[in-house]
Formats: C-alpha cells, structure tokens, sequence
C-alpha cells in the first residue's frame, strides 16, 4: 500500500517540476527577446503557422503545399534570424550555470576601476571621444587579435593619451582583459536593432553592438557632447556623472570598494588625481 501511494506522489512530483522548468525556460526566452527586433520576426512566424493550419482546416491546398514544403527550411531560418538572440541566451544561461571558482572571471582590482573613472571623467570634460570595453565571462580573443595589441597595464596616462586625437590608437576602441589593456584601435561589430535611436553614432552603435554578442560591458564618451554612456547587454543608459557610472560599473563587475567617497590614484609622476564619486550602498 505504500509503495502504491508513493509512485503517484513521485510522478506528480515529477508533472510540477516539468512544468516549473518549461514555464522558467519560455519566461527567459521572453525575456531576452522584449525590446528586441525578434519580437515582430516571431510574430510573423506564429501568423504563418496560424495561416499553415487554416490551410487545413479550410482545405486549401495549393497554400498548404507551399507552407509544408517551406517547414522544411525554418529550423535554417530560425538559425539566421535568430543567431543573435541565441547567441545571447546561450552566454546568459552560461553565467548563470558557471561552476564556481575563486577568481570571478572578469573583476578586476580595486585601482583598476579608479583609473577607469578617471580617464573617462577627463575625457568627458574635454569631449574626447571613446570607447572602453571591459572583457568579463565571455572571451574578446577575436576582436583582440583584429585590433593593435598592446597587452600593456592599464593606467589613466595610457587611456587618456591612447584617446587623445593626435594619435595614431585614438580611432576605434580600447579592450580591457584582466587589468591590462589587451589591445586598441579596435573595430566592433555594430548593433542591428532596429529601435536604437537614429540619433546615436557609429561609436554608439558599436558599444552597443558588442554587448550583444557577448557579456562584455562598455563605456562611451560624446565627442560631441562629452557625454557618458555606459552599455551592458544591449541596454544604454547615458548622460552619467561619474556617481552613477561608478555604480554602474561596479554592479555589472560585482564588485565593492571600501565605504569611501573618494576614488584616489597617482599618475606616472607621482601627483595624486582625486574624483568625488560618490559611495557604493
């Protein structure tokens, strides 16, 4: 008799968690599709499945001859239309299963972020344009190798001075992996979704672009307006003071600093920039 009772109870058991994993699966789907040019692409796909089964219904044959022989290439279709948003799901559940370890991929050292901050506030204030890419989880190898290699320690002289207009680096991006710049004068693949705002540049485009296709982050300085942006997964938030881009970069990085207001650093001759950043709650 127990024995009866418990092989029901493991198979309802078995039903909810069933469905608790397709209901968490198809919610991330979702999820990572909203604001996305997949939306209206999925839509046009369940209105010509809709279409395929009224051809049935209706007995419509010639219409369902075309759509049954056009099944046979949408796992293709899906591929390409899709690849980027795949790509995209792929990295997230990635992170989100990643084996543990004792070195979080991609967080760098507390001086680091100061340095950061730094550069980007002077470039701003100069209206200097920019682009910084923060490598976390997923590797830049591809774009590294494309770009000038320079595996050199990254400092606020080596930023600003790569940026500055007259030099030969200063058109493209700076990649960051592991406290050091990797390389610069970097070209990143552009964004392609549709509802980016026309008004945003090819700079822009690009912080927004590598983000999409992998978990790195990005920081954009107008050269135009001086203003600063910050990218991450696709999303821009912009017109930061150097307050909310501290935080900004210090979530996306998971990473805190001591309870201080103050970011500190020495330039290559010894004299101490300070910014007031802030704190970190």
């Amino acid at each position: 008799m127990v024995i009866i009772d418990y092989i029901p109870a493991m198979d309802t058991l078995r039903n909810v968690l069933d469905i608790a994993l397709v209901f968490g699966l198809v919610y991330v789907v979702l999820k990572l599709l909203r604001g996305t040019r997949a939306v209206p692409t999925a839509l046009g796909m369940v209105l010509l499945a809709l279409l395929y089964w009224l051809s049935i219904r209706q007995e419509l044959a010639t219409l369902e001859f075309v759509l049954r022989s056009a099944v046979l290439y949408i796992g293709v279709a899906i591929i390409v239309l899709f690849q980027t948003e795949i790509r995209q799901a792929l990295i997230y559940f990635g992170n989100r299963f990643r084996l543990p370890s004792r070195r979080v991929p991609g967080r760098l050292g507390e001086t680091i972020y100061d340095e950061i901050i730094l550069a980007v506030t002077t470039l701003s204030s100069e209206k200097i344009g920019a682009l910084i890419v923060i490598e976390r989880g997923v590797g830049l190898k591809n774009l590294v190798d494309a770009g000038v290699q320079l595996d050199a320690r990254l400092s606020y002289d080596l930023l600003v001075t790569i940026f500055h207009p007259t030099t030969p680096l200063h058109d493209g991006a700076v990649v960051i992996q592991e406290e050091k710049i990797a390389a610069a004068s970097v070209f990143l693949p552009l964004t392609k979704n549709p509802s980016v705002s026309r008004d945003l540049g090819t700079r822009h485009r690009a912080a927004i672009g590598v983000t999409e296709g992998s978990d790195a982050i990005s920081i954009v300085v107008s050269e135009e307006t001086g203003a600063v942006s910050f990218v991450e997964s696709g999303e821009m938030r912009r017109n930061l003071d150097s307050s909310q881009l501290k935080n900004l970069l210090l979530t996306a990085m998971d990473f805190r600093l001591p309870d201080s207001g103050q970011f500190k650093s020495s330039d290559s001759r010894g004299v101490t920039k300070e910014a007031d950043l802030g704190r970190t709650e």
